[in-house]
């Protein structure tokens, strides 16, 4: 695609829904849709954008690059777990306009949960427990600040929320309501699971990964829970370096923070609490988010990607 922000037409596929940053496709009733569906099943083709979000806002400019980097640090992720739970990617062989940032999968009934775990406080979590000294009435010590590291990691789930709208953390108890005890627990233990396998790769990386966001579906080929969406991205999770990192303060990030913070500045102009959207992105904040976004890739992975 030509700005890769754009929704492009794919012989063989047929776009049916765009949410902030991906696009969903289904195999179309062309003999090359009815020959995909031979090949893998009930499949779909998840393309990773290079729009960028912020404040439930889409933004312009995309960042170069960013969806190339969301899905290859995906994949590699994916790897790195594959011993803990299945996923759901089925092949990367996709259209040439999507190469490298797109990936054909298995599609799964999706759980109404975002699972989250966290073993720093900050965020969200810093918010509530600033209120109440607990994060989703999981009671944390007192004396803790922005960037503090917790005595364990806890898991503290969300609803999903529609495009414009936000997540909203919830009790472990919703999550029993929604999925049944056995499931609840089931969401809980993986999410922990990939949250401490990662935390450990990251950190010996020099990576700190303070939280992260997973989303489980069920595979109905197999009834296994399986690891969906994208995974332990800088959209996904908060990455910071490690020899930056100092509890009391905002921390030195792996992402789009130069756009929050950029929006939120003066310069931006923009009222965060108008009904107004927010301006055009600078040049030079995009640039140093396609540069973050790429650091945060080479450091965990070891590898470089020519964008």
């Amino acid at each position: 695609m030509s700005d890769a922000t754009s929704t492009p037409d794919l012989p063989g596929w047929r776009h049916v829904y765009s949410g902030k940053v991906r696009d969903l496709y289904e195999p179309d009733d062309t003999t090359a849709g009815i020959a995909l569906r031979d090949l893998h099943g009930d499949v779909v083709l998840v393309v990773a954008s290079d729009r960028v979000s912020a404040y439930d806002h889409v933004l312009s400019p995309g960042v170069p690059g960013k969806g190339v980097v969301l899905t290859q640090l995906s994949l590699w992720w994916f790897e790195q777990l594959a011993d803990l739970v299945p996923n759901h990617v089925v092949t990367t062989d996709v259209p040439d306009p999507v190469a490298g940032r797109a990936m054909v999968c298995r599609r799964l009934e999706m759980f109404p949960v975002e699972c989250v775990a966290r073993g720093y406080l900050t965020g969200s979590g810093l918010a509530e427990y600033q209120g109440n000294g607990e994060v989703t009435g999981i009671p944390l010590p007192a004396g803790l600040v922005d960037g503090s590291r917790l005595p364990e990691p806890v898991f503290t789930p969300a609803t999903k929320a529609a495009v414009g709208e936000h997540d909203e953390n919830v009790r472990f108890s919703a999550v029993v309501d929604l999925v049944g005890p056995e499931t609840a627990e089931t969401l809980r233990d993986l999410t922990l699971a990939v949250y401490a396998r990662a935390e450990e790769v990251a950190r010996g990386r020099g990576v700190i990964l303070a939280d992260t966001k997973l989303e489980f579906g069920t595979d109905p080929a197999t009834g296994a829970v399986t690891l969906g969406d994208e995974v332990l991205t800088p959209d996904s999770s908060r990455f910071w370096p490690a020899d930056e990192w100092e509890p009391g303060r905002a921390q030195a990030s792996f992402d789009k923070q130069f756009v929050r913070d950029w929006l939120t500045s003066p310069a931006s102009g923009w009222d965060r609490a108008s009904d107004a959207p927010p301006p055009a992105l600078p040049a030079e904040v995009v640039e140093r988010t396609r540069v973050r976004y790429l650091d945060a890739y080479e450091r965990l992975t070891g590898r470089t990607l020519a964008l």
